[in-house]
């Protein structure tokens, strides 16, 4: 068994800066695709970046298991494995993300780090009453998606585990 913290990676916000403005996206890397039927927005780059992060990668995104198909050759990722949204949680407050209850049943104990543009306060009060491991549930600017400072962020705190430990 793998003994890396889980990531869960969410695609639009984190990796399509997708709230319509896209403040500068071409300046930054990001190249324009139109995958699906829908425009994309994708760097490179992002894809070596998250691999090289102490995790392992999953897919926690509503393009599920198409995220492999679109998403992860254009950002150099290898075929992840992917946690599903089927009916979220109907014993959560409205105000807790449907993906929520997912992925603490996929992470199923284990310590897990979520990157989404939908993470809330109630989010993560939901995570800490009902998983029983470390998580960071990391929101992403879907203005601007996944920056320098969002990768540092997910070391530093991955590396805190093993200096816990």
């Amino acid at each position: 068994m793998d003994e890396r913290p889980l990531l869960f990676i969410d695609v639009d916000g984190p990796l399509n800066p997708c709230d319509g403005s896209n403040r500068g996206a071409y300046k930054r890397g990001y190249r324009k695709w139109k995958l699906n039927g829908i425009n994309v927005l994708l760097r490179r780059d992002h894809g070596r970046a998250l691999t090289e992060l102490p995790y392992e990668l999953v897919w926690g995104t509503t393009w599920e298991a198409e995220a492999n198909t679109y998403i992860a050759p254009r950002i150099g990722l290898p075929h992840l494995p992917v946690c599903a949204f089927p009916d979220g949680d109907d014993d959560a407050p409205r105000a807790v993300y449907f993906k929520t209850s997912d992925i603490i049943a996929y992470a199923n104990g284990r310590p897990f780090a979520w990157i989404d543009d939908e993470i809330t306060d109630a989010d993560r009060d939901w995570v800490a009453q009902r998983h029983d491991g470390p998580a960071l549930l990391h929101w992403v600017d879907p203005a601007i998606g996944l920056e320098t400072s969002d990768f540092e962020a997910l070391a530093v705190w991955a590396g805190s585990l093993t200096t816990a430990a």
